[in-house]
């Protein structure tokens, strides 16, 4: 199985600091021959979620849906906004949930400081969506951790990234190929059986 990844930008700041990470971390799960793609808000426009509105058809949607659909796992970089994600990142994860279960997720947040609760409401969110995380997150400080052309010089971080992609393939494989086997037989006995058409 060829995993693909979707990278999910939330920064709207030019040049951010996460997003960068983020491309980091495609490209390197793609020497782990994942194929990957990145769905960046400061390009598509998703409009204010709405129960009450089916936004199915808005024109920035369709390319979200069908970035969604392809994917078997993401990774969600937001900056940390008072101790949580950006409205973006919120407003995307408002959008869906079934589009979720079955999938691995990975987590990168910018933050001056660890943005462990950042990555901790993202995580609860994908749960609540019968998603998979990863057990840990990539923190990044842009100030420490990136010179003024805006390269990565933490070779620690450099590393971190490279796990966080490694084990986003090789993880995010077994949970999708196990789901999908899953919704594919009889089997009661497990979530995904409610995921069958």
């Amino acid at each position: 199985m060829t995993i693909k990844i979707l990278g999910v930008a939330s920064s709207m700041r030019e040049g951010s600091y996460g997003t960068r990470a983020l491309k980091r971390v495609l490209d390197a799960a793609e020497k782990h021959e994942a194929k990957t793609r990145l769905l960046d808000f400061r390009s598509i426009r998703m409009p204010m979620f709405n129960p009450d509105i089916s936004n199915e058809h808005h024109e920035q949607m369709e390319k979200v849906i069908e970035d969604l659909n392809w994917a078997d796992a993401f990774v969600l970089a937001s900056p940390d906004y008072h101790g949580s994600m950006s409205g973006a990142m919120k407003n995307f994860l408002d959008f869906y949930w079934e589009e979720f279960a079955g999938k691995t997720f990975g987590y990168i947040c910018s933050s001056h400081e660890k943005g462990l609760t950042v990555m901790d409401q993202m995580r609860t969110a994908v749960r609540q969506c019968y998603g998979w995380s990863l057990p840990y997150g990539v923190s990044i400080n842009g100030e420490e951790d990136f010179n003024e052309k805006g390269e990565i010089v933490n070779s620690l971080l450099v590393k971190r990234l490279e796990i966080l992609a490694r084990d986003l393939v090789v993880y995010g494989k077994l949970i999708r190929g196990q789901f999908l086997q899953d919704i594919s037989t009889e089997v009661s006995d497990t979530f995904a059986a409610r995921y069958r058409l």
